[in-house]
């Protein structure tokens, strides 16, 4: 068992670095203002850099790299921000791993080598006005007819919409009660009957837009779904890869916050010294450190253990679940170290603050991750709605 990265990953995440740092922080507090997701442009030069795809196979377009690769990646760009990070994190543990996983080889072929070259987004619609953690509850629909699937209902807080090219939309796709006439369909933007809510407006994200999806007799071709009813377990399955993308892009919240006042601290003259010399700074520095390495350590064991498959809930829950919660203890203890800097628009740390927050509200919230811990633990389910 060896906790070190090789070489090779060694010198990808310093090319990550490099680039993060020299090109993206003006870039990142643009979209932080303005409210708007990264160009084209950016993504493409992404793909250019090889950071889109990393841990999809190059019979599809990407680098043929491990997932521990790609979150090494992700993490240097979500210690800038959450919304330069994001175009990473759809490509390599997003909802296009679902298509790779499990749709058609035509499907696979059409859709994961653009999502590579960025030449296409494709986000993933889960919730729905009446189900979030209780996501079995959802009631959008497809039927099939003939050699077309017809959607309708209502999904909520799809992180890419009104953005992305194609949806990856969770939906019944048969009468069976429960998980059981579960599926998920592909949905491309310019599918009849498709139509976008507003930009929703968070406390956090900003960059990543997110809006509702409206499915009003919406067609699209019967061969674009991916998993037909029954295979909900399948998409949760694919969903373990997202828990450990989520939770990095949390963790890159914390490590980029950390990072940043550890050199804080050394600079800030009190007292007429660094406070980096007063104990109660150096305590808070060390707890600090630890979380962020224990939330890493984590992540990575998910990671690394699913490389011939895809991580177990149990392993990817707790990962999640402990870098949610450190996240948002570590940016606010580093806004507090910084005082009024901390605490400054000016400044890139009240922004990790708020995106902190926003992890442990998506793709499962905190407490549900535990029940999922707890489940896989003992080896049962557990029935919430008795």
């Amino acid at each position: 068992m060896d906790f070190r990265l090789t070489e090779e990953q060694q010198e990808l995440q310093q090319a990550a670095r490099n680039f993060a740092r020299a090109e993206l922080p003006a870039i990142a507090a643009q979209l932080e203002r303005d409210n708007t997701p990264p160009s084209r442009e950016l993504i493409k030069r992404y793909a250019d850099m090889g950071f889109l795809g990393i841990n999809v196979g190059a019979d599809l377009g990407g680098l043929g790299l491990g997932n521990i690769e790609a979150l090494v990646v992700l993490e240097e760009f979500a210690k800038i921000s959450s919304a330069v990070a994001f175009p990473i994190f759809e490509s390599s543990v997003g909802p296009v791993r679902a298509i790779e996983h499990f749709g058609s080889d035509a499907l696979k072929q059409r859709i994961v080598p653009k999502v590579c070259s960025g030449e296409m987004i494709v986000a993933v619609s889960m919730s729905e006005p009446d189900a979030g953690s209780a996501l079995t509850d959802l009631k959008t629909r497809g039927a099939v007819k003939g050699d077309t699937l017809v959607i309708n209902g209502t999904k909520r807080w799809c992180s890419g919409g009104g953005h992305a090219d194609a949806y990856v939309v969770y939906c019944r796709l048969s009468d069976d009660p429960g998980a059981k006439g579960i599926g998920a369909v592909l949905v491309e933007k310019d599918a009849p009957g498709l139509s976008f809510g507003p930009n929703e407006q968070l406390m956090g994200f900003r960059g990543i837009p997110s809006s509702d999806l409206n499915f009003d007799d919406c067609e699209v071709p019967a061969d674009n779904i991916i998993v037909p009813a029954g295979g909900f377990k399948k998409l949760m399955e694919a969903f373990d890869l997202e828990r450990c993308g989520n939770a990095t892009m949390a963790l890159g919240q914390a490590s980029g916050a950390l990072e940043d006042v550890s050199a804080y601290v050394q600079e800030r003259v009190q007292f007429g010294k660094p406070i980096a010399e007063f104990q109660a700074v150096q305590l808070k520095l060390a707890e600090m450190y630890m979380k962020t390495e224990a939330a890493r350590l984590l992540i990575w064991r998910a990671a690394s253990n699913a490389e011939d498959g895809l991580p177990s809930i149990l392993e990817s829950s707790s990962g999640k679940c402990f870098s949610n919660a450190i996240a948002r203890e570590v940016c606010g203890d580093a806004m507090q170290l910084m005082g009024a800097y901390g605490y400054s628009k000016d400044f890139p740390m009240e922004r990790r603050l708020r995106d902190s927050w926003g992890w442990g509200i998506a793709g499962g919230a905190i407490d549900i991750q535990k029940v999922n811990i707890a489940s896989a633990m003992l080896g049962r389910r557990f029935d919430q709605r008795r």
